[in-house]
């Protein structure tokens, strides 16, 4: 292990985790062939849906046009495609026009005619068209309670779908009669399809109810208009068994498991053998932060119960329950967690970004954790105890220099976390 630089060897397994879940290596295999006698028309929403929409351009036999909508600053060049940027995670006006036009682009479509429909994470803010009675601007302020309430993704989308004259299969069904592809790079623990940016093309299990339910959950306040939405019906989504989804097709290209494979390929490459603990972990960073250090603690005091030198790695997509004014996204918040509870134990050394290269809101994908960390923030007059309970984990990180800055990476599978035991 002397050998090995321990920052590099985490940089450089992130680096690879995003790599293997490009559009580029991911997509290609996955397309579908051009319809006999009818048109091409290619769709789509999502941080990687850019570079989804450039990779089809290049790989694609015949005549193709479309929209797709990205966050800003995470477009791609396209001959064919529009690209649109947006806001994420809070929905803005350039993501509702872009919405209402790819509903409109969709009509009058033919049985011959294939719709190709790109989807990643981040597609649920991005493709924002509020259903009849709603405002854009009651969408943006629920939006920001659930980004705040610690609600899982698969909740958050439940009430998206219903509260949307776009998500929740909706946009399958604007299509019909044409055959809906769609291909998705999954940010969803468990790779649910239906749940990656609220399933615009997949029929929706869930209901109404279930999306009252998670706001009663969160004690989160809604507007009279969005509870008599809900309350009578009128937010249902199209149910699995629905006819009018039997000719489409879905096709997860890429996932969690597949960016955690190829670091942990990187790692044994390195000589340090790696430990896939879950590509699906949830619930609060902090807390996932302490039981992935105990798990690294047990390891560097004990060897077991895995021998060193190993690294740890993990993906899924925690949550923060904001109760404080600090600045940081879940994994710098994971990480700080981790700092506390290893407190300086001699040889671990840790990363977690978001393999979208954006941590929550900020201009960083995460931050890098090194065994000195605990001294050199007592030096710099650092209480990271406070600046957890803060919120406050970019902070602690950027006064270190460790903030890990890529740039947005036009994928999204979610969190990448390693920790590195020798």
């Amino acid at each position: 292990m002397h050998e090995i630089d321990p920052r590099q060897l985490l940089l450089d397994m992130y680096a690879s985790a995003v790599d293997a879940v490009s559009a580029e290596k991911c997509l290609p295999a996955y397309l579908p062939q051009p319809p006999a006698g009818g048109r091409t028309l290619v769709i789509g929403a999502g941080k990687a849906a850019a570079a989804m929409a450039s990779t089809v351009e290049r790989h694609w036999q015949g005549e193709i046009a479309g929209l797709v909508v990205t966050r800003y600053g995470h477009g791609a060049a396209c001959r064919h495609i529009e690209v649109v940027e947006a806001a994420h995670p809070v929905p803005d006006e350039a993501g509702r026009q872009a919405a209402g036009r790819m509903l409109q682009m969709v009509q009058g479509l033919s049985e011959r005619d294939l719709v190709l429909c790109l989807i990643s994470g981040g597609g649920s803010a991005l493709l924002a068209l509020p259903a009849p009675g709603i405002t854009l601007e009651q969408k943006q302020a629920l939006n920001k309670a659930l980004l705040k309430s610690g609600a899982t993704i698969s909740e958050m989308n439940c009430v998206r779908k219903h509260l949307s004259a776009i998500k929740g299969g909706r946009l399958a069904l604007a299509c019909a009669p044409a055959r809906v592809v769609t291909l998705l790079i999954s940010d969803v623990p468990g790779d649910d399809a239906g749940i990656i940016a609220s399933g615009p093309t997949l029929p929706d299990p869930t209901s109404c109810a279930d999306a009252l339910a998670v706001l009663r959950k969160y004690r989160i306040d809604i507007p009279a208009a969005i509870e008599r939405h809900l309350t009578s019906g009128a937010g249902e989504t199209p149910k699995p068994g629905d006819a009018r989804f039997v000719r489409n097709e879905h096709h997860i290209v890429a996932t969690a498991q597949q960016a955690l494979e190829a670091a942990a390929a990187t790692a044994r490459a390195a000589g340090v053998a790696p430990h896939i603990l879950s590509d699906c972990i949830e619930g609060e960073a902090r807390d996932a932060g302490l039981v992935h250090a105990a798990i690294a603690r047990q390891v560097a005091l004990r060897n077991e119960p895995f021998s060193r030198p190993c690294v740890l790695i993990s993906g899924g997509e925690t949550t923060v329950t904001v109760r404080g004014n600090g600045r940081g996204g879940r994994n710098a918040e994971f990480l700080l967690s981790v700092a506390t509870a290893l407190d300086g134990t001699p040889g671990v050394a840790a990363i977690a970004c978001d393999t979208d290269g954006i941590d929550g809101t900020e201009d960083n994908a995460g931050a890098l954790y090194l065994p000195d960390a605990m001294e050199r923030a007592a030096r710099l007059g650092l209480r990271p105890r406070a600046m957890l309970d803060n919120n406050d984990g970019y902070g602690f990180f950027s006064a270190l220099g460790e903030l890990v800055v890529s740039g947005p990476t036009r994928t999204n599978v979610n969190d990448f976390r390693a920790i590195l035991v020798w």
